[in-house]
């Protein structure tokens, strides 16, 4: 399958935080952050990531009940490992997507993916190669690119973002982005174009 022909686009229908607190001689203080995001999965290619982190970011563990016969795509940077959930299950089990990673699912019925999981805070490194990846937001969080963090990428790199309909193809010119600065939602991912390699950092936490 091409990469032209997927269709790519992420719902967010609801998401929630929930902090994990222990005290400790009268103090409360957050130790972990976990909680849930409903993702809505239409019909045909979309594109999801996984916005939480589990002790196991595998296909059967993150997206353990989808309609017979979806598939799942995972880019290896020169085509796609393709997981099929039959009556017994993904037939790749563990193939993994983590936080920061993408992938195209392909199902003919619609349905709801709720990812529950722990938001990953510190300093998050997410390794952007060069030439073709796709990648997300490590954290729970829409934004621009700037505030989500992807600023090391370099002049002429390329964003591709589906609208629906077309790829919004973005330039990273001397100027800034062209024609303006994408924007990432919730469990969206998209493809880069990297001339050279470099990383997607970011430092987070819950309580800023």
């Amino acid at each position: 399958m091409r990469t032209k022909t997927l269709l790519l686009t992420a719902v967010l229908s609801a998401a929630g935080l929930v902090s994990s607190l222990t005290s400790a001689q009268g103090a409360v203080y957050s130790v972990n952050a976990v909680g849930y995001v409903n993702k809505t999965i239409p019909v045909g290619f979309s594109m999801i990531a996984n916005p939480l982190d589990t002790s196991s970011n595998t296909l059967t563990n993150l997206i353990p009940n989808p309609p017979i016969f979806a598939n799942f795509y995972k880019w290896t940077g020169s085509g796609f490992d393709i997981a099929t959930f039959t009556f017994s299950g993904w037939d790749k089990p563990n193939i993994t997507l983590n936080p920061g990673e993408g992938g195209f699912i392909n199902t003919d019925t619609a349905f709801t993916n709720t990812f529950v999981g722990e938001v990953k805070q510190g300093d998050l490194v997410n390794p952007i190669p060069q030439g073709f990846s796709i990648r997300a937001s490590q954290v729970p969080q829409a934004g621009t690119l700037d505030q989500l963090g992807l600023t090391n990428l370099n002049t002429f790199d390329n964003l591709y973002k589906w609208t629906g309909s077309t790829y919004q193809i973005y330039t990273l010119t001397f100027a800034g982005w062209d024609p303006s600065t994408p924007s990432i939602d919730i469990g969206e991912s998209v493809f880069i174009n990297a001339g050279t390699a470099t990383s997607w950092n970011r430092t987070f936490s819950v309580n800023q």
